[in-house]
Order: structure tokens, then C-alpha cells, then sequence
């Protein structure tokens, strides 16, 4: 069957406001959070009437009364990235919402696990939460269909990304087949952004000016299928690596997310950024699922209230980090440019229907109700 690539990454909508009264959140420091320095008599008086306000609300929830959980979470997302932000605002609101009978611990930076580690982390309960990608679902048996969610132009905007994997498509179609797979329950979807590609020393300006270039994946079959789909030379790095591999020229370029680029300051070492928009990437949080077992029902639904709350908090940020991103890099001196994205979809389409053993794997039913929901 012929793969048909949609066309077109429209223009990014805002979400609505964040649910009222929610107040913005300190990002984590890469470790669990440690207690704040004490504040002045007027300010700690203040505070500690908001915490016994929150704690006697907290007291009717229905968890309340449930034996103690404590959760680990952990991420590769650096501090003050948006995701990092996210994980504080979980285990502030999971705590809030089942009235302290769970509680949650957020390590940031890789502190615990790298990328690569991160799913056996997660799938053997080391950790109980991490932020997990298609690409890496794409890894394990029975989810190889999870590639093609990896693939570029896939989706066709923010609003079809996150309205069809925290939409019934989502609930019924597509995380039910992940948890069946793998020892990990998938909690939603939040917005990592959309990719873009930065180099050291060359401009983009055409898909072309791909050709040959030493473009940085993650290393997943399907990180370094859509590396070629992009017309370069994939080249599989750890995220952790990736800074100095930028910096000593050991790979000529590397893409993600205008945010993931700002707060890591790839920019400082590939000055020169493509709005390619290849792919409006999202990341899962996911949870160890004999941990997800062992909770009542009523801190289960503390759990997914906490994790909605959280998405919101980043797929805002995130959006409004990415229409500020391109000023903060062209102060700091970057070139940016913006490629023909038709150009880039028909090289891509191409290259996926000159490799179909790519492609074969795809669940192609899901495929193209996806795409029918965009429309």
C-alpha cells in the first residue's frame, strides 16, 4: 500500500489558559527537591497559611487515607527546560491531589539514567516515571508500528499531534497496544516541540544542502531512518554527548525542538538553524506498570489529574518558548534560515516509498485514521 506523507506543518495554536490557580513552578535542580531557604517572618506566615489551606484540601481527597507511595521520576531534559518544569509541577499536584499519600521525587539532567537507559530504567522499576519517545517504543517487540509516529511530517500540527494521542485515538487505539507490549503504562502526551535542524559551519537552505551532512540521531532504527529520510548521514550520539561533539566538529549538525536547542545552548556550537519543521515531536510520560498496579483507584486518578495538570503547564510554556526562540538565537548571533518545507516533504515521501522495508512494519489502518483526523 502507498505511503502518503501529509503535507503541511501548520502554524502552531495557542492552548487555552492553564486551569485557574495555578501558579508557576520552580524547575527542578536534577535531584530531589530539597527544602527552601526559610523566608522572612511576614512571608513564612503567608506561606504556611497556603500550606495548611492546601493540606485541609488536600485532607478530603480520596486517596487520603492510602497507604504512603513514594514515585521516582526521571528525565534527560535539563534544568529549566519546560519538561524539567513539568515533573516538579506532577509531584507538586500528585501530592496536592491524593491528599500526601503520594508523593514524588524528580531527578532532571540525566542524573540518574541516561537517554539510553532511561526505558530499562523505567520497564525493570529502578524508576518509576520517565519521559519516553515513539522512537524508542519503536525499539521493542510487537511496537516496530510506533516508528512510523517518528517519521517525518507525520503529523501535520500541533493541534492534530495532541488532540489524537490525548483523544479517543489515543486512549483506545494506540496506548492500549503500548501497555500490552511492555511493562510501562502510558499516562498521555505532552509537546517536546518541533524539530529543526542546526549545524556548525553550513547553512540549510535547500534539502540538497543535506546531502552528506554528519546529522546527529538518537541511536534507534528510527531516529537514523528519518536522519536519511532528511537527505543526510545519521550519525547515532547520546544526548549527553552531544555539546561536545558539536563543539570538537566530531558531527556536523543535530536536530530537536527550538527550546531543546536554547536550553542546552546548541547554539553556541552550531550557529546556523533551519526551520525545517520535520516533525512536531511529543514525548510520553510513562509509568512502571507494576507500580501503576500497586496504587489504589483513587491514586491512580491522582496520578492522571496530576499528569494532566502537568501537560498543560508544559505544552504552554513550550509553545510560548518556541515563538521567543528565534529572537534569543538570532541575538545571539545565529543565522537562521527557512528551506523550502515542500521541498523537504517530497525528498522525505520519496525516500519512505523507495524504502518499504521502512515502511512494512507501519500499522497502515491507524496510519490513515490518524491522518483522516487532521483533515
Amino acid at each position: 500500500m502507498k505511503k502518503k506523507i501529509l503535507a503541511g506543518i501548520l502554524s502552531f495554536s495557542m492552548m487555552a489558559a492553564l486551569l485557574a490557580g495555578c501558579a508557576a513552578v520552580p524547575a527542578a535542580s536534577g535531584t530531589a527537591s530539597a527544602p527552601a531557604e526559610q523566608a522572612p517572618a511576614q512571608e513564612e506566615s503567608a506561606e504556611s497559611s497556603e500550606s495548611t489551606e492546601n493540606t485541609a484540601e488536600g485532607a478530603d481527597a480520596a486517596a487520603a487515607a492510602d497507604a504512603p507511595v513514594e514515585l521516582i521520576f526521571t528525565s534527560v531534559s535539563v534544568t529549566g527546560d519546560s519538561h524539567t518544569t513539568a515533573m516538579d509541577a506532577f509531584a507538586q499536584k500528585v501530592e496536592e491531589l491524593s491528599g500526601g499519600s503520594v508523593t514524588c521525587k524528580t531527578y532532571a539532567d540525566g542524573t540518574l539514567f541516561s537517554a539510553d537507559a532511561e526505558f530499562d530504567a523505567l520497564s525493570s522499576g529502578q524508576a518509576d516515571l520517565a519521559y519516553i519517545s515513539f522512537p524508542t517504543l519503536a525499539t521493542q517487540s510487537g511496537l516496530e508500528w510506533c516508528s512510523m509516529v517518528g517519521s517525518a511530517y507525520f503529523w501535520s500540527s500541533y493541534d492534530h499531534m495532541t488532540q489524537t494521542l490525548n483523544g479517543d485515538i489515543g486512549k483506545n487505539d494506540i496506548f492500549p497496544k503500548i501497555e500490552e507490549a511492555v511493562n510501562a503504562v502510558p499516562l498521555g502526551a505532552f509537546y517536546l516541540g518541533s524539530r529543526v535542524v542546526n549545524t556548525r559551519n553550513k547553512e540549510i537552505n535547500s534539502y540538497a544542502d543535506m546531502n552528506g551532512l554528519l546529522l546527529r540521531m538518537p541511536n534507534s532504527e528510527t531516529w537514523l531512518n528519518l536522519g536519511e529520510a532528511l537527505g543526510a548521514n545519521p550519525t547515532p550520539l547520546a544526548f549527553s554527548e552531544l555539546y561536545t561533539a558539536l563543539q570538537t566538529g566530531a558531527i556536523d549538525g543535530q536536530d530537536n525542538p527550538l527550546p531543546t536547542d536554547v536550553s542546552a545552548k546548541f547554539y553556541e556550537v552550531a550557529p546556523y538553524v533551519a526551520i525545517t519543521n520535520h516533525v512536531v515531536d511529543s514525548i510520553i510520560p510513562m509509568i512502571n506498570k507494576d507500580k501503576w498496579n500497586s496504587l489504589t483507584d483513587a491514586q491512580k486518578e491522582a496520578v492522571r489529574g496530576a499528569i494532566e495538570y502537568a501537560k498543560q503547564v508544559n505544552d504552554e510554556a513550550r509553545i510560548e518558548e518556541e515563538e521567543k526562540d528565534i529572537a534569543i538565537l538570532e541575538e545571539n548571533g545565529c543565522t537562521i534560515t527557512y528551506p523550502d518545507i515542500e521541498d523537504f516533504k517530497t525528498n522525505a515521501q520519496a525516500y519512505y516509498n523507495d524504502h518499504p522495508e521502512q515502511t512494512e512494519q507501519w500499522d497502515m489502518d491507524l496510519y490513515e485514521k490518524i491522518q483522516a483526523s487532521a483533515k
